[in-house]
């Protein structure tokens, strides 16, 4: 009998909200931990796939951050965090990673080099195409955002196609961001941030008006104001949601529930994909997500079909999906 689940198991998907630290399965983490005598975490979280909050969740991340030093941890994160998601049915990611993190031991370029090398290996492996989106740390401010910038321009492979804007909303509104997002954009890269998730509805506003955003992470908080909902609808924004996530980092603690913020998403007829975020540190995976919306949520087989669409449509690079890998590719993935 065809079950929703092997519906979902069969679906064509793409992710397009994935972090690369927060992707680091606890197994690999211990092994990092080992690999630089790091003491184990405090917070039970790791282990369990729970945090009371965004502040617990952050810290641990901040861990998993510190434990990437060099170009074969990087490789070896992106090429297993791919495999999950192959795992899953995923035919192309767009991966975030966080400079800043690590910036204090390893280079920029080694970073990317490593990330960009796993990819490769996982399009040699899985036929998984993948992409890179750096994010700037909010907290940082906007002259380090500046500087942030410059990096990314100085070294920037194909595969990097644009720029994200994570860590905590509060108080960093995104307006404050506005001269890095117009600079990014002049320079031919892609844009979007995290925005509504903790943050109120205008910060989804803002994030769309002043950064010029058609694509908003999370975004949650945009159902407190329906005249924004319809604006959205009206601009085509996509949203990148996280079931999970917001258990864990907002006040819908319940997916159930018929106020549920991604369930009002959806019946609002906004545009969303369903993601993992973290999966890792969350313990969960794309084909599991989709599994939580689909019952949680009532979600129709051709919702769902719907919602995956959206993913493989609105990527950022949908012609690489069209691209075969190329044998420089493949030698590159296993330097």
């Amino acid at each position: 009998m065809n079950t929703i689940a092997t519906f979902i198991e069969q679906l064509p998907k793409a992710e397009l909200h994935l972090h690369l630290e927060g992707a680091v399965s606890p197994a690999l983490f211990a092994r990092l931990r080992d690999k630089y005598d790091v003491p184990a975490p405090e917070a039970a979280g790791i282990e369990a796939g729970h945090f009371p909050d965004l502040a617990a969740f952050l810290a641990v991340y901040g861990q998993v951050c510190s434990c990437m030093r060099d170009f074969e941890d990087f490789r070896d994160a992106t090429h297993a965090a791919l495999g999950r998601a192959a795992d899953s049915g995923a035919r192309y990611v767009e991966l975030f990673f966080s400079p800043a993190a690590h910036e204090a031991v390893i280079d920029y370029r080694s970073m990317v080099d490593g990330i960009v090398a796993g990819m490769h290996a996982a399009r040699k492996d899985w036929d998984l195409v993948a992409r890179l989106i750096p994010a700037h740390n909010r907290e940082l401010g906007l002259e380090r955002g500046m500087a942030f910038l410059e990096t990314v321009l100085s070294h920037r492979p194909p595969e990097v196609i644009g720029i994200g804007l994570d860590y905590a909303e509060r108080p960093h509104p995104p307006g404050k961001f506005a001269p890095l997002f117009a600079a990014a954009r002049a320079e031919g890269l892609q844009v979007t941030a995290h925005a509504g998730e903790d943050g109120p509805a205008s910060y989804v506003r803002d994030a769309i008006d002043l950064l010029g955003c058609r694509r908003i992470d999370h975004g949650y908080h945009v159902v407190d104001d329906p005249a924004l909902v319809e604006r959205c609808k009206e601009l085509d924004i996509l949203f990148t949601v996280c079931p999970t996530t917001t258990l864990h980092t907002t006040i819908w603690r319940d997916l159930h529930s018929p106020d549920h913020a991604i369930r009002r998403m959806i019946e609002a007829g906004l545009r969303v994909t369903i993601n993992t975020d973290d999966p890792g540190l969350f313990a969960t995976t794309l084909n599991r997500e989709y599994t939580l919306a689909a019952e949680a949520f009532a979600l129709s087989e051709a919702t769902l079909a719907d919602i995956a669409a959206n993913g493989l449509k609105y990527c950022w690079s949908p012609q690489a999906l069209r691209d075969p890998p190329s044998a420089a590719t493949s030698t590159e993935a296993r330097r």
